[in-house]
C-alpha cells in the first residue's frame, strides 16, 4: 500500500491544491470522513467546515463549503464552492461575516433567508477555527 494519496481541492476559479498527503479528514453531511492510502472507492457530499490534510506528520487546514469528494485508493478530489487555505483567509474578514449572519439569524423574513445566514454563518466560524488551528499548530511547532 502506498503511503500517501493524492488529494486535489478545486474551487469554481481554480484549483487551491495538488498535493502528496498521508491522511485527510473531511466535513461530509452524515459527519467527518477519515481518508487514509488505499481508501475504498466513496463519492459523497460535501458539507462546510474543516479539512485536515497531513503530510509527513505536519497538520494543514482549510475552509471548505459545500460541494462532492470523489476518493479511489490512490486520489481524493474535492469539488467544493469555497476552499480557503489558512493563509488566505482575512481574520477581520471573517469576524465580520460572523457578525453579519448572526444579526441576520436574529432577523430573517423568510426560511430562505434564515438558510442563508445559517450558511454564511457556518463558513465563517469553519475559516475562524481554519486560523486557530493554524495558529496553535505553529505555536507548538515554534515551542519544540
Amino acid at each position: 500500500m502506498s503511503q500517501s494519496i493524492l488529494l486535489e481541492i478545486v474551487a469554481p476559479h481554480s484549483i487551491e491544491l495538488r498535493k502528496e498527503v498521508d491522511f485527510v479528514l473531511a466535513p461530509t453531511q452524515s459527519g467527518y470522513e477519515g481518508i487514509l492510502p488505499g481508501h475504498i472507492r466513496l463519492l459523497t457530499t460535501l458539507a462546510t467546515g474543516v479539512l485536515k490534510y497531513q503530510v509527513k506528520g505536519t497538520e494543514y487546514y482549510l475552509a471548505v463549503s459545500e460541494g462532492f469528494m470523489e476518493v479511489t485508493p490512490h486520489k481524493i478530489i474535492i469539488l467544493a464552492e469555497i476552499a480557503e487555505l489558512s493563509a488566505n483567509i482575512d481574520v477581520e474578514t471573517a469576524l465580520q461575516n460572523k457578525r453579519e449572519a448572526e444579526d441576520s439569524l436574529y432577523s430573517y423574513q423568510s426560511n430562505f433567508d434564515f438558510v442563508k445566514a445559517q450558511a454564511k454563518l457556518q463558513l465563517a466560524l469553519a475559516k475562524l477555527e481554519v486560523i486557530k488551528k493554524s495558529e496553535e499548530h505553529n505555536l507548538i511547532n515554534n515551542q519544540n
